[in-house]
């Protein structure tokens, strides 16, 4: 976390994590084969200042999914410490109650999200009368959101989840999100599973909404373009580590990280002359039950050496706010014979 006090900025942290960690035991099999951990989240470190919009990004199974639920502690840590606005999450001093009440979460599948049983309205009323709140305020709360969401209470009021459309459903979760007026919202895949046009009419939707309600976000996708247009700063996350974070700008401008370079070289590009020189990502992610010793990327690495299998990087700066987990980088100089990152259109 050194490095992180140096990259913070003028703002200040709304969300602390301190060597978070989970791992899922295994059961073994009736022979006694099998067993051991899958290490999905393994010591990260990262702050979500206030305002701003942190983007996660990384392959599948790299543990972006999993990190939202430890920070909503929808499921327990194996280790590690969550801190919002300088308390503990679940200690004394901010129940798991008061923390869901501040921080809310949006998640993929818009339909598994919602009870098929309540209607519209009662969805997104339901969170407030939990806190308290009267019903007749509650409902009219609901009401208005719908509004404000795009979603006219008269004709959606009293319909099902299974009479909408599935950008019509992400709206009601976003809706229900703010129902109880957190302060921040984590996004999981909140607009992945969306057609491209209905994409951008709900982030765009979120945009506004976090201009409105001056929230914090941490907006997880596998989509480099969105993350790049919704971030003020980029965590990339690989085999449940940190790699690199950073403003979106330098990040996606001049990567730091091998792994951060190769991610960036494989966005699709508008541009016909659009050419990078950067090696594909070779094979798949290591099998998280038994990582690779020292740099987990390493066994991928084009620009790996023999003290990368030897050494846990530590996380050092890349720049003015930008922060890498990497042996191999020089400070002020950066990797010893990177080609220069072609630009995506």
């Amino acid at each position: 976390m050194d490095a992180l006090k140096d990259i913070g900025g003028p703002a200040q942290p709304l969300l602390t994590v301190r060597g978070l960690q989970k791992h899922f035991p295994l059961k073994k099999d009736p022979l006694g084969r099998g067993g051991g951990v899958v290490r999905a989240v393994d010591g990260v470190d990262f702050e979500v200042l206030k305002g701003e919009t942190l983007g996660v990004v990384g392959e599948s199974g790299c543990g972006k999914s999993t990190t939202a639920r430890l920070l909503m502690q929808l499921i327990a840590p194996t280790a590690g410490e969550v801190v919002f606005d300088g308390r503990a999450v679940g200690s004394r001093d901010l129940p798991l109650k008061e923390f869901r009440r501040q921080v809310q979460m949006v998640f993929q599948d818009s339909y598994a999200s919602l009870n098929p049983r309540l209607t519209i309205e009662d969805s997104v009323a339901f969170g407030p009368q939990v806190h308290g709140v009267p019903k007749k305020e509650s409902i009219a709360r609901a009401r208005d959101l719908l509004v404000r969401v795009g979603l006219e209470p008269q004709r959606f009021a009293e319909r099902y989840p299974h009479e909408l459309s599935g950008g019509q459903r992400q709206r009601v979760n976003i809706a229900r999100a703010l129902a109880l007026q957190p302060r921040m919202v984590i996004l999981d895949e909140a607009v992945s599973a969306l057609d491209k046009s209905v994409e951008a009419q709900v982030i765009n939707l979120l945009l506004d909404l976090k201009a409105e309600f001056g929230l914090t976000y941490v907006f997880i996708s596998h989509d480099l373009n969105v993350v790049r247009y919704m971030s003020d700063r980029v965590m990339v996350m690989y085999l449940g580590q940190v790699s690199e974070i950073g403003p979106s700008g330098a990040l996606y401008e001049t990567p730091a990280h091998p792994y951060t370079r190769a991610l960036l070289s494989s966005m699709p590009s508008m541009d016909p002359d659009h050419r990078t020189e950067e090696a594909a990502l070779a094979g798949d992610p290591p099998n998280p039950i038994n990582p690779p010793s020292g740099c987990r990327f390493h066994p991928r690495c084009a620009m790996a050496a023999p003290v990368c299998s030897e050494r846990v990087p530590a996380r050092v700066l890349a720049g003015a706010a930008q922060a890498v987990s990497c042996l191999m980088y020089e400070p002020g100089s950066g990797h010893p014979n990177a080609l220069p990152l072609a630009k995506a259109a």
